[in-house]
């Protein structure tokens, strides 16, 4: 439950000088100051040029989103099936945190800009909690 409690957390906030705050889930973007919702797909697809045309620090947060998909998916097999190596289920969570600090620290290289790896924080913290 702790792991998909995690789906619905922020796992960066990113900060514009004059703007409103951008929060970035794993499932897209929303900014809360006019309530629109991006999904991820959207984002990749509809607005970019797709995975390819990004920046690397902005592929890390697709990148790391897969990387909790499948420690998500590990842990649920623990549960369901009780087979689970916690080893792999935690290297693909920190996996997945790495690549939100790689989002922040790329996104917050330019003038003006601040980026606020919550994300990371959140699933180093699940990682240990559940699986020390």
């Amino acid at each position: 439950m702790l792991l998909f409690s995690l789906w619905l957390v922020p796992w960066s906030v990113l900060v514009v000088e004059g703007r409103p705050a951008t929060l970035v889930f794993p499932w897209g973007l929303f900014d809360p100051s006019v309530g629109r919702l991006v999904s991820l797909y959207s984002y990749l697809f509809e607005f970019t040029g797709g995975f390819g045309s990004l920046p690397a620090y902005l592929r890390a947060w697709p990148t790391s989103v897969v990387a909790f998909l499948l420690a998500t998916l590990s842990a649920a097999g623990g549960v369901l099936v009780n087979r689970e190596d916690s080893r792999v289920t935690v290297l693909l969570l920190v996996l997945a945190g790495l690549g939100q600090l790689s989002l922040a620290w790329g996104f917050a290289q330019q003038p003006g800009r601040v980026a606020i790896p919550v994300g990371t924080l959140a699933l180093w913290t699940a990682a240990w909690v559940r699986y020390r």
